[in-house]
């Protein structure tokens, strides 16, 4: 099974470089752009069938891509960031830095937010639940940025540092094997048909 993990369009908080968390906030003109031009690459791939966040902008990316009926699941989305949430990211750092840079690497938890541990085990569980589906060859997975990178640790060891966040309707593949013993291999990472961002804002 190939597992196609689309992060959604910008949002509206996305251009202003504010932290999104679980807040429920629309995609942005240029979103709605980004996923237009990401669905000829979906369609050719043809997934088998599309799960997405319950947030609107991964809803709503979901739609563009050619996929109403996604299943909607509270537990793909993005990480909880308690206080932070809507809080501009430079403020935050400015604030306090350690801390931000401790929560990017999965160390640290925002005051009232999330724990990476906690944050992996959620969104993990529904890949898993997903991948029991013996008819489907390519599942879509709407998503956010931080649900992806916590696929990519959990399946391939890859930890938050490690990793650039990808960019606003950028495709990202993971293939598993029928083997459960053998490990998934990243396929594609941060792939966009407009334009590449290598410094995407959570």
């Amino acid at each position: 099974m190939r597992i196609l993990l689309v992060r959604h369009g910008q949002s509206e908080w996305n251009a202003e470089k504010r932290l999104q968390g679980q807040a429920d906030i629309s995609l942005s003109k240029k979103g709605i752009s980004q996923a237009e031009a990401l669905r000829p690459v979906i369609e050719g791939i043809a997934p088998c069938r599309a799960i997405t966040s319950d947030l609107r902008r991964a809803r709503d990316t979901a739609v563009i891509l050619g996929f109403p009926d996604a299943a909607p699941s509270e537990e793909l989305r993005e990480i909880s960031v308690g206080d932070w949430t809507g809080r501009l990211i430079p403020e935050i750092i400015a604030e306090d830095s350690h801390g931000y840079a401790g929560w990017r690497a999965g160390t640290s938890a925002p005051p009232g937010g999330e724990t990476w541990a906690d944050f992996v085990t959620r969104t993990c569980g529904v890949i898993e639940e997903a991948r029991t589906d013996p008819n489907c060859k390519n599942l879509l997975v709407v998503c956010h940025g931080g649900v992806i990178r916590a696929l990519l640790d959990h399946y391939l060891d890859l930890r938050p540092a490690q990793i650039i966040p990808v960019g606003p309707a950028s495709l990202t593949a993971l293939r598993f094997s029928s083997d459960p013993n053998k490990r998934a291999k990243l396929e594609l990472f941060n792939y966009s048909p407009k334009e590449l961002q290598f410094d995407a804002p959570d």
